[in-house]
């Protein structure tokens, strides 16, 4: 049956469990990404890495897994997330190892001499924590060069509540040394978001000619967290990069012809009753640009996603929708609410101020399915007079991801039981585009990757 909820634009398993995207890494002239997957809506399967590669950054198509668990090996448990760098004429990738008696996920390395299409087995290249330094998390490795110099980072957690980056150098991808730490934060609350007990997933980034960390605060208790940045050459002052509720894990190409670009987690908005009966949770976000405001990165859409656009734009208001879209409110509209009416009784709206800068999104009442997230956000210096538009809204199903002309970006998770078409109440001057399914599988996919539901 169709599934409205099922992404159409966005990488995502039609059957199956999405979450940390890793590398991604262009090689030969095609983007590759990688992410964990599991076969099915289910966390005791053991993780792999999930792959899809692109011409465009937009369309998008599903390969077999490049990577699975050795059975006895050093991920026996799972081949949890790191990422890839191109090293010559093969695609090598770092990422942690996860057995399961395990207190550590060891840092391995796998090559791919297949097109980065297949890993070989890997090897550990750092050393566990030893008992005495007290780390209590340590997972994530982010390897990139520097001329002829290897560096990598690993996300770790210290017992008095102190998250770190731990740095190690190589001269050649495979012997690595220990270099002390990029950086450390004392747990804290900054502007309201825990900086975490530990971090996950770290990733560095050139904006504007200086180096930012992308971290994602996680704690034993609570799990994970926000993705937060800050520059590294100075004392950290973490930032949301997100300030939705469904982003998490980001991941950075650093190198290639569509410059630096940032993925992320999209997490799901419903209860595990939710995706487990629907049978397929997650996907890995559009990609983004950045650059800095001060000391704060700010994101937005890619300029390759306009690609996705599909037929003329057209007035938003009293358009009818299907469950792929893209909305365009331009920077000369007064203040309103866009409303996206799903059915009598549920409907997503967000609402600019101009006067205040602020945009607001309100799924109060998007969804009566039992089990769904249903809190909004309200995000401030929302815009800049200097952009020709105010905010551009992305509809995939289930996905929403909002991006306000000043780099705030909201990504949230909608679930209306009210399967499309869907009604739009916009102000003036809003238009909207039509979006075709971007996500096909490869020949290689076999059964486990099916076609998009239509």
């Amino acid at each position: 049956m169709h599934d409205h909820h099922l992404p159409q634009f966005h990488v995502r398993l039609s059957r199956g469990y999405v979450n940390d995207p890793n590398g991604p890494v262009q090689f030969g002239g095609t983007t590759h990404l990688y992410f964990q997957s599991r076969s099915l809506a289910d966390l005791s399967v053991p993780v792999e890495w999930g792959h899809a590669t692109t011409d465009d950054l937009v369309h998008w198509t599903l390969h077999r897994p490049a990577m699975s668990p050795v059975p006895g090996g050093l991920d026996s448990g799972g081949c949890w997330s790191g990422n890839t760098v191109v090293d010559g004429d093969r695609v090598r990738a770092f990422y942690s190892g996860k057995v399961d008696d395990s207190p550590f996920q060891s840092i391995l390395t796998a090559v791919s001499d297949e097109d980065g299409a297949n890993f070989s087995r890997p090897v550990q290249v750092v050393t566990d924590p030893a008992p005495e330094e007290g780390v209590t998390m340590f997972r994530d490795p982010f390897v990139w060069r520097d001329g002829s110099r290897w560096h990598m980072v690993v996300g770790a957690a210290i017992p008095d509540g102190t998250a770190a980056m731990r740095l190690y150098g190589s001269a050649d991808g495979s012997d690595w040394q220990y270099e002390g730490e990029l950086s450390r934060l004392r747990r804290t609350v900054v502007d309201g978001v825990d900086t975490g007990e530990g971090w996950e997933c770290p990733q560095l980034i050139a904006a504007d000619g200086r180096e930012v960390a992308l971290v994602s605060s996680w704690s034993h208790a609570g799990g994970p967290g926000s993705v937060l940045a800050f520059p590294v050459d100075s004392a950290p002052v973490p930032r949301r990069v997100d300030d939705g509720h469904d982003f998490y894990a980001a991941s950075v190409m650093r190198e290639g012809s569509f410059g630096q670009v940032l993925f992320g987690w999209i997490m799901e908005g419903r209860d595990t009753a939710g995706w487990r009966e629907a049978g397929w949770a997650g996907a890995i976000s559009l990609p983004r640009r950045v650059w800095l405001d001060g000391d704060v990165l700010r994101t937005g859409p890619h300029p390759a996603v306009d690609g996705l656009r599909d037929g003329p734009a057209r007035p938003a208001d009293g358009a009818t929708i299907g469950a792929q879209a893209e909305f365009v409110i331009p920077s000369v509209a007064d203040s309103g609410t866009i409303s996206l009416r799903f059915g009598a009784h549920e409907r997503l709206d967000l609402t600019v101020d101009v006067a205040a800068g602020t945009l607001t999104l309100d799924r109060g009442s998007a969804s009566s399915a039992p089990g769904v997230a249903a809190d909004g956000v309200t995000v401030a210096q929302a815009f800049d007079d200097r952009s020709d538009w105010a905010a551009r809204v992305f509809l995939d199903g289930s996905v929403v991801e909002v991006f306000t002309s000043a780099g705030r970006s909201i990504t949230t998770r909608v679930y209306p039981t009210s399967p499309p078409p869907w009604r739009v109440e916009a102000p003036g001057g809003t238009v909207v585009w039509d979006i075709a399914p971007a996500i096909a599988a490869a020949t290689d996919a076999g059964s486990r990757l099916a076609l998009p539901v239509s």
